[in-house]
């Protein structure tokens, strides 16, 4: 799978897959920056939602890496065109200043929590040998990828370790998400309950305070 030029040519280029919203600029052994595609029409890239599961492939080895949104941040594309207040409303600015959309980039950092060996590969929920290498497209992970990689709950160590990431905030979504799209699967959030509980058994406070995030009734 290529990975398309972060500002891509315009009528000759083909159509991006509907998932492929974003490209890795920067890479490391436990997580990646990505920066969102320019969309067509004048507009911002579209911001992931915090929390969010996204996935890029290795080129050379063919792994399918799978990461949590953690950060998102939006930023003049570079240190001469910065951002002032205007006053002006989204439609106000597409027909004054058009520009705009050109002069703002879009970036979000994500954390690998694990990969499989080509398209149908068992989930493992633990660091692949190498990240997805910068240009590698990204996408986002459709509902049936995400329910089969949490039906494993391993990967919620590797969040409550993270150093970066507001983690209890993090792991709260992933948990409130996961039972959200299970559409009220009461056993897998008690099940990732006991797991968490093992997990934070000499921090008990901390545990009842991810849960209380869970919203049982939502």
């Amino acid at each position: 799978m290529s990975a398309p030029l972060l500002f891509p040519p315009g009528d000759n280029a083909p159509p991006r897959h509907p998932d492929h919203f974003a490209e890795v600029v920067e890479t490391s052994t436990t997580e990646f920056l990505a920066q969102c595609l320019e969309p067509e029409d004048l507009r911002f890239p579209a911001m992931p939602p915090f929390g969010s599961w996204v996935w890029a492939r290795d080129a050379e080895t063919g792994y399918a890496v799978y990461a949590v949104v953690y950060q998102v941040s939006s930023s003049p594309i570079d240190a001469v065109h910065r951002t002032r207040a205007l006053g002006l409303s989204l439609e106000e600015l597409r027909q004054q200043q058009p520009q705009i959309f050109t002069l703002l980039k879009t970036e979000f950092r994500a954390s690998i929590l694990g990969y499989r060996e080509g398209d149908g590969g068992a989930f493992r929920q633990y660091l692949p040998p190498r990240p997805p290498q910068i240009h590698q497209s990204v996408y986002r992970c459709p509902p049936e990828t995400v329910l089969a990689f949490t039906e494993t709950l391993d990967f919620l160590r590797t969040v409550l370790q993270l150093t970066q990431a507001p983690t209890d905030a993090l792991v709260g979504t992933l948990l409130r998400e996961g039972y959200q799209l299970r559409r009220g699967d009461r056993e897998w959030l008690v099940q990732a309950g006991r797991h968490l509980s093992l997990l934070l058994r000499d921090d008990y406070d901390r545990l009842r305070a991810i849960l209380a995030q869970c919203h049982l009734g939502d």
